[in-house]
């Protein structure tokens, strides 16, 4: 029986781990298209902050001459303007480094499940039904030996006498009460 039952033991464990290793799979899968997905959604963030950046950088050329400043040769609008270019490259690389880091974060999580798959693969391989058994069997063998060995030791398996017979003086045979052999 609990042959049968490392057996099935081991073959169950075997079949988990590479259940387990396929999900982790399929997790590490999702992981990637969750940065992909962040890569994409800084790159759309990027380009509407870039949108916004010479969107204001419009308004503020209308409204300089409008009030008659002289954008070309105005060192004030021209700082005005270059200052508007740097806080939006600022603002640009942000979400970029923010994306990056998110999408760094999920290629973490996506090589560490691959790696756990990989784990759980490798150890299922290493997992034998057959040897499960038959190392249950040689453990089970000795340890009906060595039961066997300690109740001969204190004479479970000696001849019992007959009724009304008694052991010779060497433990072998029987000699019967009336004397006869």
């Amino acid at each position: 029986m609990g042959i049968v039952s490392s057996y099935y033991s081991a073959k169950s464990q075997k079949s988990s781990l590479r259940y387990q290793a396929e999900i982790a799979e399929i997790n590490a899968g999702l992981a990637e298209l969750s940065a992909q997905n962040e890569l994409l959604a800084g790159q759309r963030e990027e380009q509407k902050l870039r949108m916004r950046t010479g969107s204001i950088k419009a308004g503020q050329r209308v409204a300089m001459a409008a009030n008659g400043i002289d954008i070309a040769n105005s060192p004030t609008a021209q700082n005005i303007l270059n200052s508007t270019d740097i806080l939006g490259e600022i603002d640009a690389q942000t979400i970029q480094a923010n994306a990056l880091r998110s999408a760094w974060g999920y290629r973490t999580q996506a090589t560490n499940l691959t790696n756990e798959a990989t784990m759980a693969r490798s150890t299922a391989s290493g997992i034998s039904p057959g040897m499960a058994a038959a190392s249950s069997l040689l453990t089970g063998a000795g340890q009906v030996a060595g039961s066997w060995y300690l109740l001969n030791k204190a004479g479970a398996f000696a001849p019992r006498p007959k009724a009304g017979g008694t052991l010779d003086s060497a433990g072998g045979s029987y000699l019967n009460v009336s004397g006869y052999a």
